[in-house]
């Protein structure tokens, strides 16, 4: 019988610790706006990004975390503009990004919930919030 899916989750996230692995999301999506807006990542920084992940370069770097994704971003990758590192950047109106932001934290959380019994305490809290 199938696990209930948190529960794939918790031992991900055991594996990840006892084996002391780090994990990298590279946003190969879009920057500047929503879709219809913005534009997609060049593929040049994208594989700048994920050579730099493989090259374990990133493990002494300066980071920021992320307000409601409480994800860690790095301040700086040498041929990177700041604007593809930090997306709020790149949209010309920065309410509008955290609104957006919001709204998928929102999906998130929704979402979530139907794990949230299987779930430890620790990744419960590790999804977004609002503070």
């Amino acid at each position: 019988m199938p696990l209930h899916p948190a529960k794939y989750g918790e031992q991900l996230k055991s594996k990840m610790r006892n084996n002391k692995i780090n994990v990298w999301l590279i946003n190969t999506g879009w920057i500047g706006g929503s879709y219809g807006t913005g534009s997609r990542i060049s593929l040049s920084y994208t594989r700048k990004m994920i050579n730099e992940a493989l090259t374990a370069s990133f493990k002494d770097s300066d980071f920021i975390e992320d307000k409601i994704f409480r994800l860690n971003r790095l301040k700086h990758i040498e041929g990177i503009p700041k604007e593809v590192l930090d997306p709020r950047k790149s949209w010309r109106d920065a309410n509008k990004f955290d609104e957006a932001a919001k709204k998928l934290a929102l999906k998130f959380q929704n979402n979530f919930k139907q794990f949230q019994s299987e779930s430890s305490p620790e990744t419960i809290l590790g999804g977004p919030s609002f503070y």
